[in-house]
């Protein structure tokens, strides 16, 4: 046995993911995104205070493109990275895009509480869209964990809402449907693309979506901030990476539970990057979204068995 075979051999007694069940692979995968979103999250937050919010979002766009660049010239080229139709990847683009316009509109004129409470909201929309557009099997157990971990998020910012952002309070939640239609339609392109495929094209499409936007009030960035976008760029696009691999792995509907974790990772990083003291309601919500994704992690894996 030559020291390569060895080699083989031993990752993949150590690769114990394949010993799992494809829902549990799509959890952890997603898990992982989420881990990943809250660094960049945290990052952005520090940059937006700084720039304006299109044009933020044109750049961590951009960036993420560029940082995919030598990867991409590395491993073929181009060409290696043509889609098997332009069409699913532009509409995904525009989808995304125009979620990510209306976020930023709602943005400054909402409280934070209200801003997490109508976010959450895309699982949902997700879930529904799963069943009715992808066909996916609707199973009581994954509906009932998804809602378990929307109880968890509504015991977090419930305290807090305001409810008084009007019609920016529309255009949030008009948001979530959009970017939970970018997922089902990033569903839908991972049956016929690879998922580094996926994200350089959302990375080209929603750039020059964003554009336009980011012009109207445009300033040059320093090239600490230059740096920073950057990091945005390797962190946004590791992150819908992994979110892609989740999509690819298993049924959409089976991840979204393990989104709701999201919510725990950013208090985390809330408080040990902005000092943000969380509360009672806080550690309450992160328990209840916690029980939701181990009861279905063990019941996905009790299916597997």
């Amino acid at each position: 046995m030559t020291l390569r075979t060895t080699a083989i051999a031993l990752h993949r007694r150590l690769d114990f993911t394949t010993t799992l069940s494809p829902a549990i692979r799509g959890m952890l995968w997603m898990m992982l995104a989420g881990l990943v979103f809250t660094f960049l999250n945290t990052t952005m937050r520090v940059i937006a205070q700084h720039i304006a919010p299109f044009e933020t979002q044109f750049l961590r766009y951009f960036c993420g493109f560029l940082v995919m660049l030598p990867v991409i010239l590395r491993t073929g080229g181009f060409a290696s990275y043509s889609p098997n139709g332009l069409t699913g990847q532009l509409w995904r683009g525009v989808v995304h895009t125009s979620g990510l316009l209306l976020w930023f509109i709602a943005l400054p004129h909402i409280g934070l509480a209200d801003m997490t409470a109508l976010g959450f909201t895309s699982p949902i929309f997700i879930m529904l869209g799963a069943a009715f557009i992808l066909k996916e099997r609707m199973r009581a157990d994954r509906l009932f964990a998804a809602l378990l971990g929307f109880l968890g998020v509504l015991i977090v910012v419930a305290p807090n809402l305001s409810g008084q952002g009007g019609i920016y309070n529309l255009a949030m939640l008009a948001s979530s449907p959009l970017f939970a239609a970018s997922f089902l339609i990033t569903k839908a392109l991972t049956k016929r693309d690879r998922p580094a495929v996926i994200v350089v094209w959302q990375s080209i499409t929603v750039s020059l979506f964003s554009l336009p936007f980011a012009l109207f009030a445009w300033t040059w960035p320093t090239p600490l901030e230059w740096l920073a976008f950057l990091i945005c760029g390797i962190l946004g696009s590791t992150g819908h990476y992994c979110m892609t691999r989740a999509l690819r792995t298993t049924d959409i509907s089976a991840t979204q539970s393990v989104k709701f974790l999201d919510l725990v990772w950013n208090a985390t990083a809330g408080f040990l990057v902005f000092s943000d003291v969380p509360t009672h309601t806080t550690l309450l919500g992160g328990f209840v979204i916690f029980l939701a994704t181990t009861w279905i992690a063990r019941r996905e894996a009790r299916a597997r068995a």
